[in-house]
């Protein structure tokens, strides 16, 4: 059985985010789901992998800061 650690959830534009930090008898792991209008997609990371995760999305965010407003149009 997992023990739930953390439970966050954020919504963004259409879709919702949640994550869930567990823990079982095999180790520690961040559930990532995706929710859009009904449809889910989960990735799991191993909480050994969590600081690699979080690396790249600061990177990320740095990018998406310097490369400035986005000329896409939003629908």
């Amino acid at each position: 059985m997992d023990t739930e650690l953390l439970s966050e959830q954020v919504q963004v534009e259409r879709k919702c985010f949640s994550f869930n930090l567990r823990e079982n008898p095999r180790g520690r792991f961040l559930r990532i789901t995706e929710d859009v209008g009904g449809r889910r997609d989960t990735i799991i990371v191993p909480s050994t992998g969590l600081t690699a995760i979080r690396d790249i999305l600061n990177s990320a965010i740095i990018a998406d800061e310097k490369a400035g407003p986005c000329n896409v149009e939003q629908n």
